[in-house]
């Protein structure tokens, strides 16, 4: 072998040898410098190579590239390492993961998809609509007088610089909508998000999630109404929950009712929940007013309906013992891991 490739060989078993020593970043960076810095051993030889016999510098330009290039991957590879036992250190490698936060449904999903698979299987149509409505959806066709005081700004969220649009105040334009395109038999739950002018307190927000019912055929009766909203309180309540109707006022029903179900958790016979009463309010309902009828052309001499309406904030607060509906939108995952619900 030539002496001058021989020079290379030294060098390389040299290297080889000083980088097995390395333990430590920064001696990691001094070897780096002394071979493959810019005035380091290997430029050093390619400096050589200029003076060398033409026999012989083909031979000794290759190998000596050979050697830069197993010098540099030696020296990443030795960076990776340095790395890896730098995050390793203090760790026990042998200990098991730390496990994994797990995503699951809101609280609020898991009750809205309840309430819609006990209506599903009693026959109803899952129905949605759009959140920003116009002023005849929201309450014209719903037989809200002009005098009614929902439709002041105080109560309605109306959009900026147009007086006919507005954030809906219910999902019953749903109802409208679907009585528009399609004549009855109609048997539909409409969910959806609903907005109110108002000020968030432990029982109030400014949004909340409605979910309507609507059914209108022939023949339909308020009879029809109790045995329906009974059956689902029972579903979704317990089978020995009771249901109450007490006479109320809403402008596109007649006649109207509240629905107070019995407090599933005393059983009726008073609590702190139901104050004392036995019973807890849960949302309003009534037969369609003939006039709402009228105004998306079903005959009203021909075919009746109900129609009810409840919020899924207050099923979860009953369901649930949760005394603060601004809970559910704060999203502190404290709060929301406690009621399970595994996608």
């Amino acid at each position: 072998m030539h002496e001058k490739l021989k020079g290379i060989e030294t060098t390389r078993g040299q290297f080889a040898r000083e980088i097995d020593a390395v333990d430590s970043p920064g001696g990691l960076e001094q070897l780096r410098v002394r071979y493959l810095g810019r005035k380091g051993l290997i430029a050093n030889l390619f400096k050589q190579i200029g003076g060398l016999d033409p026999e012989i510098r083909g031979e000794f330009g290759k190998a000596l590239n050979a050697f830069k290039q197993e010098a540099t991957e030696r020296v990443e590879r030795a960076e990776r390492e340095l790395a890896e036992r730098e995050t390793l250190a203090g760790v026990d490698p042998t200990l098991p993961p730390r496990p994994r936060n797990q995503g699951a449904y809101h609280p609020l999903t898991l009750v809205e998809r309840e309430v819609k698979r006990i209506f599903s299987k009693m026959g109803f149509a899952i129905v949605r609509g759009p959140e920003i409505e116009d002023v005849w959806h929201n309450f014209d066709a719903l037989n809200t007088p002009h005098w009614h005081p929902s439709r002041d700004d105080t109560d309605t969220l109306y959009i900026e610089g147009d007086d006919n649009l507005l954030l809906r105040t219910e999902t019953s334009p749903v109802q409208i909508r679907t009585m528009q395109r399609q004549k009855p038999p109609i048997r539909i739950v409409a969910p959806g998000r609903v907005f109110r002018n108002d000020k968030p307190d432990p029982t109030h927000s400014p949004m909340f999630t409605q979910v309507e019912g609507l059914y209108v055929d022939r023949g339909v009766t308020f009879a029809d109404l109790k045995g329906t909203v009974l059956q689902f309180y029972r579903h979704l309540l317990g089978w020995r929950i009771s249901t109450r109707f007490r006479p109320h006022f809403f402008p596109f029903t007649e006649p109207s009712a509240e629905v107070d179900v019995s407090c599933p958790f005393c059983a009726g016979s008073g609590c702190r929940i139901c104050k004392q009463s036995g019973w807890i309010e849960v949302g309003g309902s009534g037969m369609v007013d003939p006039n709402v009828l009228e105004i998306v052309d079903i005959d009203p001499e021909i075919y009746t309906g109900w129609a009810f309406g409840l919020g899924i904030e207050r099923m979860a607060m009953l369901l649930y013992g949760v005394d603060d509906i601004r809970l559910f939108y704060e999203n502190d995952i404290r709060f929301l891991a406690q009621f399970g619900g595994r996608r």
